[in-house]
């Protein structure tokens, strides 16, 4: 089902929008793997998915299930729901389940939608998740998505709508329960590989850090 979904969404793309992917060839071609990306409209899972070479699985807020179409759509693309009131124990040991069989899976840091389009501080969430999964994570930067938030421009996308992919990275392996600070630390330097994939005046409460850090997307996995 996601096949088709995937194929429709990217007629739609094609048609009505100037969509642009970069970096494809950074996707490895097998293997669990987390993708982190900026979060600016709901209507981003279905554009990672559109933009990727794999399939891919995603969390999604529960409140966005309720009604039926969109319920349809979103598990046919691969979402599972996630309640933000707190920890959602089920949705996370679904998300290690699907790292656990080599799948892709989709996170926004972010946690929630930008209201302006410009990067807001990141949940540890992801960081934990990789660090304790030991899954690489890719990167990825999404321009042009923010005007697509009603669910009929899911299906009539228009503008610029561009996605850059990163190089993959591992988080490294600590032994032990790592430290607060770490963890925060772990947080800042995933977020600044997203922020750098995307144009100065997007990457938000990260601009300042794209800047002084030495980091340009090419530590790749080792």
């Amino acid at each position: 089902m996601q096949t088709v979904c995937v194929l429709v969404q990217k007629i739609t793309l094609r048609t009505m929008a100037n969509w642009r992917v970069t970096g494809r060839e950074n996707v490895p071609t097998m293997g669990s793997l987390i993708v982190v990306a900026n979060h600016q409209s709901n209507f981003d899972p279905s554009l990672l998915a559109c933009s990727l070479p794999r399939d891919v699985q995603f969390l999604a807020k529960d409140t966005i299930f309720k009604h039926p179409v969109s319920n349809w759509f979103l598990r046919a693309y691969g979402a599972y729901p996630l309640n933000r009131k707190g920890v959602d124990i089920r949705a996370y040991r679904w998300a290690k389940k699907q790292l656990a069989i080599d799948k892709v899976l989709v996170l926004f840091p972010e946690g929630t939608r930008s209201k302006t389009g410009l990067v807001q501080k990141a949940k540890h969430g992801v960081t934990r998740m990789a660090m304790e999964t030991q899954t690489p994570i890719l990167p990825i930067g999404i321009t042009g998505t923010k005007s697509l938030g009603n669910l009929l421009r899911h299906f009539t996308p228009r503008g610029e709508i561009e996605v850059n992919i990163g190089l993959p990275f591992r988080l490294p392996n600590v032994e032990g329960k790592p430290s607060k600070k770490l963890i925060e630390s772990l947080t800042d330097m995933v977020m600044v590989r997203v922020a750098q994939l995307l144009p100065k005046e997007y990457r938000g409460v990260y601009a300042d850090k794209t800047m002084k850090s030495g980091t340009t997307n090419k530590l790749e996995i080792r």
